[in-house]
């Protein structure tokens, strides 16, 4: 797994305190951070969706406020993490204000394409789930470089949200 180089400056929530495609967009280049079993690593975020609220049919939030959604609700900067296909702990940071339910996949970072891999790598799984984006939580986001090239597509496996939804440009790539 390459490593970026570790900066010192933290995103804090209020980073997170905006809409989700331009968090999403912001967050390219950035540097996730993780410490596990006392070793630091920083791997530069890749690759992001957004999923911009109750309106949203692919977000999980536009089927109301769940037990599962429920984190999503909560304050800016927290992590929404969840399991997909019973195999795979899929990480995003909640966006915007509190009590509207919007939030940011990170697809990739580093070497790490994919989510799944991504959250296996990070050893991400649900005790994660609702956390803040701080470095006593073990995983946290710092300033890293400013995304140079990015490139908008539709988001990926969201097809169920009907054409409307799925075709719309909310995935974001650093074109290497």
């Amino acid at each position: 797994m390459s490593k970026t180089p570790i900066s010192t400056t933290l995103l804090r929530p209020a980073f997170f305190d905006r809409p989700a495609d331009i968090v999403a967009r912001d967050l390219l280049g950035r540097t996730l951070m993780r410490r596990l079993d006392g070793n630091r690593m920083g791997l530069t975020v890749t690759e992001t969706e957004a999923y911009l609220g109750p309106h949203d049919l692919a977000s999980h939030s536009a089927h109301g406020r769940t037990a599962r959604t429920e984190v999503m609700y909560g304050p800016a900067g927290s992590f929404y993490v969840y399991l997909v296909y019973g195999l795979h702990w899929m990480l995003n940071i909640v966006t915007g204000p509190i009590g509207y339910p919007a939030a940011v996949l990170i697809r990739s970072a580093g070497e790490l394409e994919g989510p799944g891999k991504l959250g296996r790598a990070l050893a991400i799984d649900e005790s994660m789930n609702g956390r803040p984006a701080l470095p006593q939580s073990g995983l946290w986001f710092e300033e890293g470089k400013r995304a140079g090239s990015v490139i908008a597509t539709p988001r990926i496996g969201v097809d169920y949200a009907g054409p409307r939804w799925s075709a719309r440009k909310l995935r974001f790539v650093l074109r290497a």
